[in-house]
């Protein structure tokens, strides 16, 4: 594979991360290797296969997110599924059915950070 098809997926996924998580403070940098396989696989080819919407990618992302526990990525990707349009009342249900499954404390503390996401996002699009 030759640098510039390498480049083409990393420009494409640093695309879709912005959309994504337009609005979202600034996080630690990842160290560049780890932000070169963020960018180039992740959101440049996995995100970007048309077998899936991306708005089904962000939520099978969060559900994911959700049952695993891992609170501060749920948080970015609640941010995306807003940004993309998915509904709070959609997200809200994934929720609720993950914890049956993955545990009821890590369905609260998911609904905790959707909470969180929407009161800031909310705060920011009213200063607007």
């Amino acid at each position: 594979m030759s640098d510039d098809v390498d480049q083409d997926r990393f420009d494409e996924g640093r695309a879709l991360a912005a959309r994504l998580f337009a609005g979202a403070p600034p996080g630690r940098r990842l160290p560049r290797e780890m932000m070169r396989h963020t960018m180039g696989h992740v959101f440049g080819d996995l995100w970007q296969d048309d077998r899936l919407t991306v708005e089904q990618r962000s939520l099978i992302t969060c559900t994911i997110l959700t049952a695993l526990g891992k609170e501060a990525e749920l948080r970015l990707h609640v941010r995306g599924a807003r940004n993309l349009g998915i509904e709070r009342n959609t997200l809200e249900a994934m929720m609720l059915h993950s914890s049956h499954y993955a545990g009821w404390p890590t369905g609260v503390a998911a609904l905790r950070v959707l909470d969180e996401v929407w009161e800031d996002m909310d705060a920011v699009e009213e200063q607007e």
